[in-house]
């Protein structure tokens, strides 16, 4: 991960710029001034993760295990309106041989650390237009929610009447920690690699260890049938709550052709999937809690 001091210094002179880019209108940098967030990484098999990946990506494990990593993010201000984002992603380096275990987190930028996303549903449309469109995000519009209460914080996500993921921690008690750092997100879209960055900053509370406590849930949403089938421990290995934190999309994207061995049987979802979409901030209903 990198230090957020270290976001290039060609966003902060974009600052007061504007972008139109397939329609939708940006103020520059893209930014999101206000923000929830929880994290919670579960440990999962990292030979079974290996088989989600695509290729020149292969999984990171910490110890022993790849991480399994739920990210909620609850957008309250952007230049695309409110809306939710829900990450399944699992932890990752963009190579092609084998890192060392633990060492990647460590030396993110040499090991070209990051998360692969596997599903990616978001509340409002705009957001899968120009998610999934300008960055390759696997986004999509679901039924999402973010509850916070006094002792827990919990979203879920549920897709055509099937719940896709539910996921709720206890909120780590002790000091809010001041965080600024960034992430790198993998994604697979019109058979390439797609590789986007994050910079973010705020005061979270960090559970780890026996203090990270979480429960997650897997659905019956047939596109979550494969991470379903992982052997997710239930205990988590750390959880994250930022009450309120800002961030930073970078615009820089880059992207790499998926190079397999044999040619693909099957064409790979591409840019029909977004050319009719609109630019629409409303929500579908929330989830129906079980």
């Amino acid at each position: 991960m990198k230090a957020l001091g270290l976001m290039p210094r060609r966003l902060k002179r974009e600052r007061g710029r504007h972008a139109l880019v397939d329609g939708i209108p940006f103020a520059l940098p893209v930014r999101s001034f206000r923000m929830q967030a929880l994290m919670a990484a579960f440990p999962v098999d990292t030979e079974q993760a290996r088989a989600l990946l695509p290729p020149s990506v292969v999984p990171v494990r910490l110890w022993n295990k790849t991480m399994l990593v739920i990210t909620v993010v609850n957008y309250q201000e952007t230049s695309i309106g409110r809306y939710i984002e829900y990450s399944v992603a699992l932890s990752c380096a963009r190579r092609d041989e084998q890192p060392p275990r633990l060492v990647p987190l460590l030396l993110p930028g040499p090991f070209r650390f990051g998360q692969y996303v596997l599903d990616l549903p978001v509340s409002s449309e705009v957001s899968v237009k120009g998610g999934k469109g300008i960055w390759g995000m696997p986004k999509h519009q679901a039924n999402l929610d973010f509850v916070v209460t006094d002792d827990t914080v919990s979203s879920q996500y549920d897709k055509d009447g099937e719940l896709g993921v539910l996921v709720e921690m206890e909120r780590p008690r002790g000091p809010r920690l001041p965080v600024a750092m960034g992430a790198s997100n993998f994604c697979a879209f019109r058979g390439m690699l797609m590789k986007s960055d994050i910079y973010f900053r705020g005061r979270a509370s960090v559970g780890l260890a026996r203090r990270a406590r979480a429960r997650l849930q897997i659905g019956d949403l047939p596109r979550l049938a494969a991470v379903k089938a992982l052997d997710i421990e239930p205990r988590a290995v750390f959880t994250v709550f930022f009450p309120e934190a800002h961030g930073v999309l970078d615009d820089y994207i880059e992207s790499w052709f998926l190079p397999y061995a044999q040619p693909p049987a099957e064409r790979p979802e591409g840019l029909e999937s977004i050319v009719d979409l609109g630019l629409g901030e409303d929500w579908l209903p929330p989830p129906a809690r079980r």
